[in-house]
């Protein structure tokens, strides 16, 4: 057993799929593959490559790391699936981290770039929202913050790592996706099918 906690985290909630090997405070390896689909094939395979390369076991492993969203609904659900169906097998702990705790940075509000010229924000002292990039910008400079939604997730599954580190002692929940609007897909409008008797 490794005396310093090893935290494998990964996030699929936008186009890319990000991982992570954290060994002590130290990021040993982190991978960004931009994809705008194929999440479900690449994560495990992506895993697997990050372990082999650091000469380390799924064994070693402490805890997983696992972003929750918000973000694309179906990568979403890929990565959590995925965290906790390893945290099963493994016996370790898996840990939910939002995108605004993985983002979050002194003085700037938190911001995750979303469809539609919009972004998920978090003012001071409010929920968690999907507004308007020009509304978070001016929420931000009235609160005397910067406003930098986040292109890309550069360090992304590295601060998920890092965040894990710091709570997966103490979770006893396992994670569960984070939704700030609802699917994009709706029923057909088409006319039914009719029915026939048998």
């Amino acid at each position: 057993m490794l005396s310093k906690p090893v935290i494998l985290a990964f996030d699929t909630s936008a186009a890319h799929c990000a991982a992570a090997l954290l060994c002590g405070d130290d990021i040993v390896l982190e991978r960004i593959e931009p994809m705008s689909r194929g999440q479900a094939e690449r994560l495990m395979p992506l895993l697997e490559e990050i372990l082999a390369e650091a000469e380390t076991k799924w064994s070693d492993l402490t805890a997983i790391g696992v972003g929750v969203g918000p973000g694309n609904f179906t990568g979403i659900r890929i990565a959590v699936s995925a965290a906790r169906g390893l945290a099963l097998g493994l016996d370790i702990p898996a840990v939910g981290i939002d995108g605004f705790e993985a983002r979050a940075q002194v003085g700037q509000l938190p911001a995750i770039p979303a469809p539609r010229d919009q972004v998920y924000a978090q003012p001071r002292g409010e929920a968690q929202r999907l507004m308007s990039a020009q509304e978070a910008s001016d929420i931000a400079r009235g609160a005397g913050l910067t406003f930098a939604p986040e292109a890309s997730p550069a360090d992304l599954a590295g601060q998920i790592a890092r965040h894990t580190a710091k709570r997966y002692e103490t979770t006893t929940t396992p994670p569960a996706p984070l939704y700030l609007r609802a699917a994009d897909a709706a029923p057909s409008r088409d006319t039914p099918p009719p029915l026939l008797d048998e």
